[in-house]
């Protein structure tokens, strides 16, 4: 069995991952320390300060620019955070902490928007990325990768959609969620903007990522260099339907507007993953129903609308 880790550099702790990674690695690691340096992970000065100083031996690096419309809009910030900060990271894990594991969170946003079209996507599949957000996490997927030949001890793990309390309504779920108690608690008309609701996406609870990532701390010694993981739930949810399904949970109608804003240029229209690699490698697989995952996305977000838990 891989020894517990001690010291935990854990990037982007304040984001929307970050927050439930902390509670996870705290539950599995009570005695390590988990440390969340404040840094501008462009600054390789300051990332190699960082690194220097935390002497990690498992490192999880979640900071980045993560929602696609963000990247858009700022295309060179994108791939300095996204590209060239995990490069710093890297590069200072080998300078400072070579022995230390560093997994890479990536994204399934990479395969673009064709490889699920007939089959579900695995490892094997190219990377075809169609949008910044995309791009910049593909060639960091690829740059760390090529770095295992220095010595690096990267695991890239390609996570597909996940949501969960406590995220931004820059994403599709919580966007309706937001919509849907406001319309609940009379702070907005029955009206939804909506965006390409035929759409369908593998969606995940952000606490079985959590789960899979501490998976991959307490499988560090044994994972070899350069795995790649994809974590999702082998199963396609119509966009439409999760919205259906939000309506009924808040007990309210409105009225569905296409909003154009809210497309995708190119977007594909079905695509799911395959996670027999990491059931296989890590005995991992999402656990939560997704009823309760909706559930407890409207919760969150009744509660910043002022609904008391269980209101309509």
């Amino acid at each position: 069995m891989t020894r517990a880790p001690r010291r935990i550099l854990l990037t982007g702790a304040s984001g929307f991952v970050g927050r439930h990674l902390r509670a996870a690695l705290a539950a599995a690691y009570p005695e390590a320390a988990v440390l969340t340096p404040m840094m501008d992970v462009r600054d390789g000065a300051a990332v190699a300060a960082a690194v220097a100083e935390a002497a990690p031996d498992a490192c999880v690096h979640l900071a980045a620019i993560s929602a696609v419309g963000a990247a858009g809009r700022d295309e060179d910030q994108a791939w300095q955070v996204n590209l060239h900060g995990s490069l710093h990271l890297a590069r200072a894990i080998l300078r400072h902490a070579a022995d230390c594991q560093v997994l890479f969170v990536s994204s399934a946003d990479a395969y673009g928007p064709a490889a699920g079209r007939l089959a579900a996507i695995d490892e094997d599949t190219p990377l075809a990325p169609v949008n910044v957000y995309a791009a910049t996490k593909a060639a960091a997927d690829l740059a760390l990768g090529s770095m295992v030949s220095q010595g690096l001890r990267v695991v890239r793990v390609r996570p597909f959609n996940h949501t969960g309390p406590g995220q931004s309504a820059d994403f599709v779920i919580p966007a309706f969620a937001r919509q849907v108690a406001r319309i609940a608690a009379g702070l907005q008309p029955p009206v939804l903007e909506v965006g390409n609701l035929d759409a369908a996406r593998d969606f995940m609870d952000v606490r079985d990522v959590c789960a899979a990532y501490v998976a991959c701390i307490d499988r560090r010694d044994v994972l070899p260099p350069g795995t790649i993981l994809n974590l999702c739930s082998g199963e396609a949810h119509r966009i439409g339907d999760i919205l259906d399904d939000l309506l009924k949970l808040a007990g309210v109608a409105a009225e569905i507007r296409q909003d154009p804003s809210r497309m995708r240029a190119v977007d594909a229209r079905r695509n799911f993953g395959d996670a027999a690699r990491a059931r296989a490698l890590l005995g991992w697989a999402p656990a939560t129903p997704w009823g309760q995952t909706l559930r407890d996305v409207l919760e969150d977000w009744r509660s910043r609308a002022g609904i008391a838990p269980g209101e309509a």
